[in-house]
């Protein structure tokens, strides 16, 4: 049975670069929404009880039935339980450590990469994620597919560009969320996630 994590911050604790009505509205409502559909997809079956991650790495050998209840709500489980954590309300700056090193290295510079991310961020078309991989390329995907599900490792970071997650804040400006998103990422545990992944 897969649960939805608690966040480990207030629902207002990003202040006014993503509010509480649009966290209490995208973790209660969608992620939630998420976990109960995977649960009644494997209600029942042999992968009740599986791993999410071996789930969505191996969802190619998964019964037909299953894979698209899988892919879709396992990934936005999946995809959601790291977003809650790679945002902090002592997030924004920029990273230190391995991680200044492996971006600096790939991009000349944080900003340049910074800009990299974002149009790409910007490029998705309709709903999807843009991801931060641990060799520092950076790559899209659409509605919740995860690396995972392409062979692909688990990303350093991870940003959900579907509407739900910043239309009540700034409607139609996905420009605007991502400016202001990145004065929460949670840089520590994305250095704490390239220890683990390297």
């Amino acid at each position: 049975m897969h649960t939805l994590p608690d966040l480990s911050y207030a629902y207002d604790a990003l202040g006014d670069y993503i509010s509480g009505d649009i966290m209490k509205l995208h973790h209660d409502k969608h992620h939630q929404g998420y976990v109960d559909k995977l649960n009644k997809a494997l209600e029942g079956s042999e992968y009740q009880s599986s791993d999410l991650g071996t789930l969505l790495t191996d969802l190619d050998t998964l019964p037909a039935g299953l894979q698209t209840a899988v892919r879709n709500n396992g990934g936005g489980h999946y995809n959601h339980t790291l977003f809650w954590q790679w945002m902090s309300p002592d997030g924004g700056g920029e990273p230190t450590g391995d991680v200044a090193d492996l971006i600096n290295t790939k991009y000349g510079s944080f900003q340049n990469f910074v800009d990299e991310f974002t149009t790409q961020s910007l490029g998705v078309f309709g709903s999807g994620w843009c991801w931060l991989m641990p060799d520092a390329s950076i790559t899209t995907s659409p509605n919740q597919d995860s690396p995972l599900m392409s062979g692909g490792p688990e990303p350093l970071l991870g940003l959900d560009v579907w509407e739900h997650a910043y239309y009540l804040d700034y409607k139609n400006k996905r420009d605007d969320y991502v400016a202001a998103w990145w004065n929460v990422v949670n840089w520590d545990y994305v250095a704490e996630r390239y220890r683990t992944l390297s």
